[in-house]
């Protein structure tokens, strides 16, 4: 099972599984396809939109679990 951290890059988590994209979208992450969010760390997009990272990284990891299964 493909499991993600705060460190994963949005870029990569996008590749990961595209359908993350609501989950960063309902967070206020509006600016997805922008090249720098590309370069951010969950945990870096999680403080800058006031989410606490590690439930971020949990929800993210419960949707791959359900997702990828």
């Amino acid at each position: 099972m493909t499991q993600v951290t705060k460190s994963t890059m949005i870029g990569e988590l996008l590749k990961i599984d595209e359908n993350i994209a609501p989950i960063l979208l309902n967070i206020g992450m509006h600016c997805l396809g922008c090249p720098s969010s590309q370069m951010e760390t969950i945990e870096e997009a999680a403080m800058v939109h006031g989410i606490e990272p590690d439930a971020l990284v949990d929800e993210i990891n419960a949707f791959l679990a359900k997702d990828l299964a």
